[in-house]
């Protein structure tokens, strides 16, 4: 017998997509052709998602996976396979979708909480199958649902536990369910509603005043917050004004607290009860109208010349009955000078700070704002020197000055001049610095500076300062007599001169070998020098230069000159008797051997 398989084919019936709770069932076809009327058997295997979920052997084509009852875990993807002597055929896939989800069930740990407790909640889906979203809702009447989301990956309920704030009464919880489906997220619909009563630990606090909540200053004023428990453990009474905590009482129902009132204490009061993580406040503003103004302090001068007087006097505008007193402000704290209106003193530099006053009326201290008293010492004659410290610039370079003044209370302004024309004003503590930037020929005299401050006395002025304005040396030149030949042994004089230079200038003769040779040096007071080289000699041959400086301390270097040293006349001529007296003995000696030769 020989068969081969057409196809296989799998199907689902009532429809792809079925309700969740109806019956549905997947059936596997195999179309198989023989070449002759035959029995096979058929191995039938169908799967869900890569899983197995059904086998059967059957002689027929068909085989049938019977749901009788649809869930949502049923949803996914199916195919099967066929198996017949060794051939395997498969289906193609067939997604089937069970629309609709399990309702959830949902419980709570407590049906009667006190405020500040947890209240934990179950939510299950039966019959679902993990990844699931649960969602959690606290309702409250007349607000909006408070909504908690948890995933679950592996299983199918959730726990979450929800705070009891203050002000919740009853509290009804639900729940529903969502999972991930081809077509996007379906919902379960919404649980059973569980209700949760809510008790008070405590009462809202209670907060008075005596007298009143409007106070003047210098009055006593006492506050009593209060309130009733359920469970005395563990709870605190604060008492706050604007953040700042005045007093507290820890397991006790009644915070009392007094206090002499004074304007700082006008603002809103807090009182809370706190147990636990439950808390509970009650507000309260308070008015403290105000007893007298703050005093103001005068001073007759607030700038003044050391052993001068002045005077300090405080007052209350509209109020004259009060204990006053004067103080001196320092950084180790008040140094009190005199308890009375009126302070008569004759200052030193010393005292120069600030000063203030102080007024206390039925035990209420009111200080008024700062007067600053600055007392000054004359200022010294000034000194006007070079920072340098010579008094010498070099022409076209800048010239730094520092006017200086020993004595004196800063700020001191000092003012710099230069031939009689203001060039800058400075203020500073002690010294100022002015800086000429581009020194002229004609910038050598006429500095000066003064110096002053806010003491009666006035300007004093520095010294005039004379500069000294060094030109620098430039274009060196070197000359000889005789120029260029020299006889041996007769003397050479080097001129070596510049254009311009201040005196002194400082001269320097050198021979260029294959090293620098100093030949003499020396200082004058003129733009040039003579230098007499008294024996000439044969070495003396070769290049000669010079060079010139000044207290500019910048060389200027001439041209080079060549010297020849040369043989004179005389040596000349002796040579050239020499020479004839050889050849003339010479000639003897070579006649008289001819003469002896013929001779013989």
């Amino acid at each position: 017998p020989v068969f081969t398989f057409n196809r296989v084919e799998i199907r689902v019936q009532p429809s792809v997509k079925v309700k969740n709770g109806a019956p549905m069932a997947i059936i596997c076809h195999a179309d198989i052709s023989k070449n002759t009327d035959f029995q096979l058997k058929h191995n039938f295997t169908i799967f869900k998602d890569g899983k197995l979920v059904f086998m059967t052997v059957s002689d027929k084509e068909d085989a049938r996976y019977e749901i009788p009852v649809a869930k949502s875990s049923d949803t996914g993807d199916y195919e099967c396979t066929v198996k017949v002597d060794g051939k395997l055929s498969f289906s193609n896939s067939i997604y089937v979708w069970v629309a609709g989800m399990t309702k959830p069930i949902l419980t709570a740990d407590k049906k009667e909480v006190l405020e500040g407790e947890v209240v934990k909640l179950r939510c299950e889906l039966p019959e679902e199958v993990p990844p699931l979203e649960f969602f959690f809702r606290k309702i409250k009447t007349n607000s909006a649902p408070k909504e908690k989301r948890v995933p679950e990956q592996t299983q199918n309920f959730s726990e979450v536990e929800y705070y009891v704030e203050e002000g919740d009464n009853i509290l009804q919880f639900d729940c529903f369910g969502k999972r991930l489906v081809r077509s996007g997220w379906e919902s379960s619909e919404h649980s059973n509603q569980t209700l949760v009563t809510v008790k008070e630990p405590f009462i809202k606090p209670t907060l008075i005043t005596r007298p009143s909540s409007n106070v003047t200053e210098g009055d006593q004023i006492e506050f009593e917050c209060s309130t009733v428990v359920a469970q005395m453990h563990n709870i605190e009474i604060i008492l706050q004004r604007n953040r700042t905590i005045l007093n507290s009482v820890r397991d006790k129902k009644l915070l009392k607290y007094s206090t002499l009132a004074t304007q700082e204490d006008s603002g809103e009061y807090l009182c809370k009860v706190e147990q636990g993580a439950v808390s509970k406040t009650t507000k309260l503003n308070v008015f403290v109208s105000e007893l007298f103004p703050k005093p103001t302090l005068s001073a007759s001068m607030t700038k003044v010349d050391e052993n001068k007087e002045i005077i300090l006097s405080c007052s209350i505008s509209g109020f004259r009955t009060a204990n006053f007193s004067i103080v001196q402000k320092s950084s180790s704290g008040d140094i009190l000078l005199k308890n009375s209106r009126v302070l008569a003193m004759r200052v030193t530099v010393n005292d120069t700070g600030s000063y203030t006053c102080k007024a206390e009326v039925k035990g209420i201290v009111k200080e008024s704002k700062c007067v600053r008293i600055n007392v000054y010492a004359p200022v010294s004659k000034p000194t006007l020197s070079v920072v340098s410290g010579s008094p010498e610039v070099v022409l076209g370079k800048p010239l730094q000055l520092i006017c200086h003044s020993a004595m004196g209370t800063p700020p001191i302004t000092f003012t710099f001049y230069k031939g009689g024309e203001v060039k800058k004003n400075v203020t500073n503590d002690t010294y100022a610095m002015f800086l000429d930037e581009n020194i002229g020929l004609n910038d050598s005299g006429g500095y000066k500076c003064d110096a002053r401050n806010n003491h009666s006395s006035g300007v004093k002025t520095s010294n005039i300062l004379n500069v000294t304005v060094i030109v620098p040396v430039r274009d060196a030149s070197l000359g000889s007599i005789p120029y260029g030949e020299v006889e041996v042994g007769s003397e050479t004089a080097f001129l070596c001169s510049v254009k311009e230079g201040s005196w002194p200038i400082h001269f320097k003769f050198f021979k260029k070998t294959d090293r620098e040779v100093l030949l003499h040096e020396t200082s004058e007071y003129s733009d040039r020098t003579i230098w007499h080289k008294k024996t000439m000699k044969r070495k003396d041959t070769g290049t000669y230069y010079c060079m010139a400086s000044n207290r500019a301390s910048m060389d200027v270097r001439s041209h080079p000159i060549t010297i020849s040293v040369i043989l004179a006349a005389w040596q000349k001529g002796v040579i050239a008797a020499f020479v004839l007296t050889a050849i003339a003995g010479a000639g003897a000696v070579a006649l008289w051997w001819f003469l002896h030769k013929k001779k013989k």
